[in-house]
């Protein structure tokens, strides 16, 4: 059986990793890439029912979960794995508590990441050795549910304005008049209970998660 699987990271050395181990566990998978949140919703737009989403949080366009919580929200049928240098147990069980169906840290070796994957295209979650799932994580605030109501382009529009630009540029990246967009922010703020772009960059700010440092010496 083949599988469509979309690898989101913006790492192409571990994309490449990933990929090594997905066609060592899997017969003849059709692979995708997207190096951001805005061309993972891209390649859902062509390809909008994948067989699995391996999703870093840390991605141009994510905001610690609001990837995951996006997906969970627009494709609820599609499983999704977080692949993550962050191996915090809290922020596992956060990723879990929001509907990914399993978390693979990054330091995983090749076997683990085919193990993990196989066994979640079989239909059952993965987790590390020793982290268990709980019922009742801490969260942020009511911004999670509010995010999870927005539409793809409301969340792309979204995340543009994270990044800072203006209504006229984000128009131009997404090739549809300035008014459209005005209206996408609009309904942004209604849904977020904002008033305006400051209030909604602070709000999707609270779910951001600390990177790990990476070591340069």
């Amino acid at each position: 059986m083949e599988h469509k699987i979309i690898i989101a990271d913006d790492h192409p050395l571990f994309r490449a990793a990933l990929q090594a181990a997905l066609r060592q566990g899997l017969q003849n998978p059709e692979i995708y890439e997207a190096g951001s949140i805005a061309a993972l919703q891209n390649l859902l737009e062509e390809i909008p029912s994948p067989d699995l989403i391996l999703l870093d949080l840390h991605m141009p366009g994510a905001h610690g979960l609001s990837g995951l919580i996006f997906l969970r929200g627009q494709y609820p049928e599609v499983p999704v794995v977080v692949v993550s240098a962050m191996e915090d147990v809290l922020v596992i069980q956060k990723a879990m508590y929001h509907g990914a169906n399993g978390f693979i840290p990054k330091s995983s070796p090749l076997d683990v990441l085919k193990n993990a994957v196989v066994q979640v295209l079989d239909g059952e979650n993965w987790l590390p050795a020793g982290i268990t799932e709980v019922s009742d994580v801490p969260e942020n605030s009511e911004i999670e549910r509010k995010l999870a109501s927005l539409t793809p382009q409301q969340f792309r529009v979204l995340g543009m304005i994270s990044e800072g630009l203006l209504n006229k540029q984000i128009a131009y990246e997404l090739e549809v008049s300035e008014a459209t967009i005005k209206a996408h922010v609009t309904a942004i703020f209604k849904k977020m209970s904002v008033r305006n772009r400051t209030q909604a960059v602070i709000a999707l700010k609270e779910l951001e998660i600390e990177a790990p440092k990476i070591d340069k010496t």
